[in-house]
């Protein structure tokens, strides 16, 4: 296999990672339909679009800040070109940028009721979609590991086998779907977001220290440094999970599953 992967549809050649991303996205939304009409959802049409728009919102401007912080030098040596500067982006920084407007909004509109769990399977299910496409990109993607003599070290076209941690997180995420989806009957009103970005911070925590990064303390990179941020609030959430008595974990009907979200 030659890197990077591109599809040839007639005389148009276009990139596998924009297939795989344009796939994500569009699969993940139709789950996200899908699941609110089965589940049910509470939250009044004004303050959902509101509280939707903030997603959208604070993912692209998380996504983006995470990634020009990621290398402070070389976004330095970009600031010209606005193109570049406006290509990069990270699953971590829009995930946390989205969480962060979400919660922001919530409490200028008084919504109280949960609004994640609805969007935990789909964004599992684009995550793995997505970085099918990372890894099909091959170098300069940014999401290749570090030298590897594994036997599944994959050289992606620069003559060095390479943990291919693109897939490797395809990997995980089809595994966090497939127990989010086993855990949704028992839980709690927004459980299943937090079981999602807990695992998925942990995750990249631990995955990000076989990639090339700047580390900026202690050896972690700022991409690291976020995940231990949020995880050290879903820690809080993880401890009095665990500790809950049992009947406050019992199933929940899917009729009231919004409401319990």
């Amino acid at each position: 296999m030659t890197f990077p992967v591109d599809f040839r549809v007639g005389g148009w050649t276009i990139p596998a990672h924009l297939v795989f991303e344009t796939l994500a996205y569009t699969i993940g939304f139709r789950l996200y339909l899908s699941r609110r009409r089965r589940l049910g959802d509470h939250v009044s049409d004004p303050h959902r679009w509101s509280i939707v728009t903030a997603a959208a919102v604070g993912a692209v401007l998380g996504s983006r800040l995470l990634f020009w912080l990621e290398d402070p030098a070389a976004t330095m040596s970009k600031l010209t070109d606005l193109q570049a500067l406006a290509a990069g982006k990270t699953i971590v920084g829009g995930l946390l940028g989205a969480w962060i407007a979400v919660e922001t909004i919530k409490v200028r509109l008084g919504v109280t009721v949960a609004t994640g769990d609805l969007f935990a399977v789909p964004l599992a299910a684009g995550i793995a979609i997505g970085r099918i496409g990372c890894f099909l990109s091959g170098l300069p993607d940014g999401t290749y590991g570090i030298a590897t003599t594994l036997p599944w070290g994959i050289d992606l076209g620069d003559g060095v086998a390479r943990h291919p941690t693109a897939l490797y997180e395809t990997a995980f995420a089809l595994v966090l779907l497939f127990v989010l989806r086993r855990f949704e009957p028992n839980r709690r009103r927004g459980d299943a977001f937090k079981l999602f970005m807990a695992s998925y911070l942990a995750f990249r925590l631990a995955v990000d220290a076989i990639k090339p990064g700047v580390g900026i303390a202690l050896g972690l990179t700022t991409v690291q440094w976020a995940c231990v941020a949020g995880l050290l609030y879903y820690a809080v959430w993880l401890v009095r999970r665990w500790k809950a008595p049992a009947a406050a974990t019992a199933p929940v009907a899917s009729g009231d599953a919004m409401a319990r979200q």
